[in-house]
């Protein structure tokens, strides 16, 4: 997900978008465990994008 797209949800959305995708990122884990995934570069890019979806929100809090 862009910076751009993060920017134009509301803050609403992006705390469930946020809460979406940490139980997303939690689900990966627990079935990569079981089976392996071919593309483990997932988890990276899950991480970032939900490392930029907190940053964008913990600067709205900022700016208020």
């Amino acid at each position: 997900m862009k910076i751009s797209e993060i920017k134009g949800l509301t803050t609403d959305e992006l705390k469930e978008r946020i809460e979406t995708e940490v139980a997303n990122y939690g689900q990966m884990k627990f079935n990569h465990t079981i089976s392996p995934l071919q593309d483990t570069s997932q988890f990276k890019k899950l991480r970032r994008d939900i490392a930029r979806m907190k940053g964008e929100l913990r600067q709205r809090e900022l700016n208020k």
